[in-house]
């Protein structure tokens, strides 16, 4: 075993070298800010590729949490996941991409302006894509708001009403998601023009999911008999499967950001698997170490949770330093989910530990490993001289935590009020694949 803590700390003694020394012998990788707006085939090409892969996502995520519940609820941990492709899909077209990307008012949301993709055509928007039409990046964006609300369904996962998941998934999404993703992306929007960075959704996505997920949990309370009885995943080979459609898909996720076939895109699509495979080695040995065994469960997690944490972070930094961001995500998480039972609170599927505490992590990593060689639109990171982005991280990661943790504790208590959040006792006790959908995932 001490063999593996040696391996571990070589790692990140050479990844900070990496970090700090090696930035001069990368290739600049920007995107050419002087392109005049026209569709470019082969980008056009990539980003419909990314967007079908970050549209599997959502179903890999399904398989992923579908197999961490117990047999009876396993239906309905799917059936969320599977209709928020539905919901979000439906409310990004009509008001979400509008709210989200269209023209600014005042820095905190896009105007209406575009609702039901009105003058959202086949021309390429050069604020946003030069080279693909808008509609493609419209479509590319709206897999993002997919699956942000389904990441949230982790925590609440085995006894929330399917009722109530409908109504919150369609007013969180438009009340945090939207305003966020305009903040941060939109055009004008004031955590854009304050400088921060979020390559592919580390605040966006995963930090706002995370952090309502923690709100969920809280409010809705613990599963009936948590921590009293053994609530095992009921099907590892499913969640390992969604691990992999998960993974596969983060590469649309995270290179697919780039917007462009070319060397950014590569960039990112290496730091993506970097931090990947370094969190699930770092999360297997600590495991190990801790516990005796290395799990798959815990191997599949890790993976999740280096990805997650590269996330916004993906297109600014070189590959020794996702290295590092990677062996961290897998160290903090992983003591993130030891934590949860000492704290009382059941998360029942670690959103907020992995999401959560990923997307902190990452969006606070990349004001500290950010290289202008890397991306010249995002500037350089503490390490290379520019303090000043680790402060404007830090105040986008405690903005946005706190308004999405907020407007999610009021719209769960205003829908608990209106139609109830959970399912009574006896629906909990039968499965939700029973009580909420009249159906069963196994007839044995």
């Amino acid at each position: 075993m001490k063999g593996f803590v040696g391996i571990l700390l070589m790692l990140v003694m050479l990844g900070a070298a990496g970090s700090v020394f090696g930035g001069d012998q990368l290739v600049q990788a920007g995107i050419d800010t002087t392109a005049t707006p026209k569709i470019d085939t082969g980008d056009t090409a990539w980003i419909l590729v990314s967007t079908a892969l970050v549209m599997l996502m959502t179903p890999g995520l399904a398989l992923f949490y579908g197999g961490m519940v117990r047999g009876k609820n396993v239906l309905g941990t799917i059936m969320q996941s599977f209709v928020a492709i539905a919901i979000i899909s439906v409310q990004w077209i009509l008001i979400g991409y509008s709210l989200s990307f269209g023209p600014d008012i005042h820095g905190v949301i896009g105007s209406l302006d575009w609702i039901g993709l009105n003058g959202v055509g086949v021309e390429p928007n050069p604020d946003y894509a030069a080279t693909v039409p808008h509609i493609a990046f419209m479509m590319y964006q709206a897999m993002f708001a997919v699956i942000t609300p389904a990441l949230i369904t982790g925590a609440f996962a085995e006894r929330m009403k399917f009722s109530a998941f409908f109504v919150f998934t369609l007013l969180w999404s438009t009340l945090v998601y939207d305003p966020v993703a305009h903040w941060v992306w939109g055009t004008g929007g004031w955590l854009k023009e304050m400088g921060a960075l979020d390559f592919a959704g580390g605040i966006v996505v995963h930090l706002i999911s995370g952090i309502s997920a923690l709100a969920a949990a809280l409010i809705i309370g613990k599963r009936k008999g948590y921590l009293q009885e053994a609530m095992y995943p009921h099907n590892l080979p499913m969640t390992v499967l969604g691990t992999g459609l998960l993974w596969f898909g983060w590469f649309g996720f995270n290179a697919g950001s780039a917007l462009s076939a070319g060397t950014l895109s590569t960039m990112a699509f290496v730091a993506t698997h970097t931090s990947a495979v370094a969190a699930t080695l770092a999360w297997v040995c600590i495991e190990w170490l801790h516990r005796g065994k290395p799990t798959t469960f815990g191997a599949a997690t890790g993976s999740i949770a280096g990805l997650a944490t590269i996330t916004p972070a993906a297109g600014f930094v070189s590959p020794m330093s996702s290295l590092v961001i990677g062996l961290v995500a897998g160290a903090v998480c992983y003591a993130s989910l030891n934590m949860k039972s000492r704290l009382g609170y059941d998360d029942s599927l670690d959103a907020f530990g992995v999401h959560g505490v990923g997307g902190v992590l990452g969006s606070f990593a990349t004001g500290l490993f950010a290289q202008s060689v890397i991306n010249p639109a995002g500037g350089n990171g503490l390490f290379f001289g520019n303090f000043a982005l680790v402060k404007t991280q830090l105040i986008a990661i405690l903005v946005t935590a706190v308004y999405s943790f907020a407007v999610t504790v009021v719209l769960l208590k205003g829908i608990d009020k209106v139609i109830g959040l959970r399912v009574n006792e006896e629906a909990e006790v039968t499965g939700l694949d029973i009580s909420q959908h009249g159906e069963t995932g196994y007839s044995l």
